[in-house]
């Protein structure tokens, strides 16, 4: 007589095709949407972005502003390219670029800062431009710290479990921060789609205007009067004139330009454009038929 499966046996052949069954639509969801967020969501990208070859970071428009906001505090305090890169990694191993609410004990926001250590309270910490400004103070202490491996610095600074972690993130970090710093030109874009954004609505230029003096200081914006919906609808940030001779402003500007691009999302920033080029969210970067000079940095919002 044919042998037959045991109840007990067929169970389990049946709990196996189920699990497998499952993991298969599960794989499937995840593959739906790692390609729909890669080509149809927003997305970010810090490298050889204007044409060029060459290695790239793609990020969401959440890490972009959060990277943005670090630089900007780095290079308002007078700290070179390399904290910058050093802060950066460092963000990027223990948040994600995320400001996150929770975390080891009581790690907060993009550092994992710990108010039981004496980093602040949590509504500071969860302040990202406290909280990078935290991060310099105590990377400036460190002595000869723009010589030391980046694990290291960043290891001074934040006394971790797994100092080794941050060491991978330096090629990213770099990227980001050549091209937040202004070093690289139209290396930082953005693309973001209608309707993967916030919720619909315009642009307010106060709120543009005041993250640029929280992440630049009160010199960035000179005191100007604003009158009409131009006014309400463009900001524009000054840049010392560049020439050839001139990089230091130049990168000032791409600076700003970077800036601009990275927290266009949350800004509802529409335009930007800088030295000849024009960025918008549905193009990227590209040259402008009509020159827009060197002297400003303009962001055009959305209405």
């Amino acid at each position: 007589m044919p042998r037959t499966a045991s109840p007990s046996r067929r169970s389990r052949l049946f709990r196996f095709a189920a699990a497998f069954v499952v993991l298969f639509a599960l794989a499937g969801y995840v593959a739906v949407q790692y390609v729909s967020g890669h080509k149809g969501g927003p997305r970010c990208t810090a490298g050889a972005t204007d044409g060029g070859e060459g290695r790239t970071y793609g990020m969401s428009p959440e890490m972009a502003a959060n990277a943005a906001t670090i630089s900007a505090v780095g290079t308002t305090r007078g700290m070179p390219e390399r904290a910058v890169t050093i802060a950066l990694a460092t963000a990027l191993q223990e948040s994600g670029l995320r400001n996150i609410d929770h975390g080891d004990r009581d790690s907060l926001g993009l550092f994992q800062q710990r108010p039981s250590q004496g980093w602040g309270t949590p509504e500071q910490i969860m302040d990202p431009v406290y909280a990078a400004g935290e991060f310099y103070e105590h990377l400036a202490e460190v002595p000869g710290y723009s010589r030391l491996p980046l694990t290291e610095a960043a290891q001074r600074v934040q006394k971790s479990g797994f100092p080794q972690a941050y060491a991978k993130h330096e090629p990213d970090a770099a990227l980001l921060s050549a091209a937040l710093t202004g070093r690289a030109p139209a290396s930082l874009t953005c693309s973001l789609p209608t309707g993967t954004g916030p919720a619909p609505g315009p642009g307010d230029a106060a709120e543009v205007r005041a993250d640029l003096v929280r992440a630049f200081g009160k010199d960035v914006l000179p005191a100007t009067r604003s009158s009409g919906s131009s006014a309400a609808g463009t900001v524009t940030v000054p840049v010392a004139s560049a020439t050839e001779a001139d990089e230091e402003a130049a990168r000032r500007g791409w600076e700003l330009a970077h800036w601009a691009v990275a927290r266009a999302d949350a800004l509802r920033i529409d335009e930007v454009s800088y030295a000849g080029r024009i960025w918008t969210a549905d193009t990227g970067w590209r040259t402008e038929r009509k020159e827009s000079g060197t002297a400003t940095v303009r962001m055009r919002l959305a209405q």
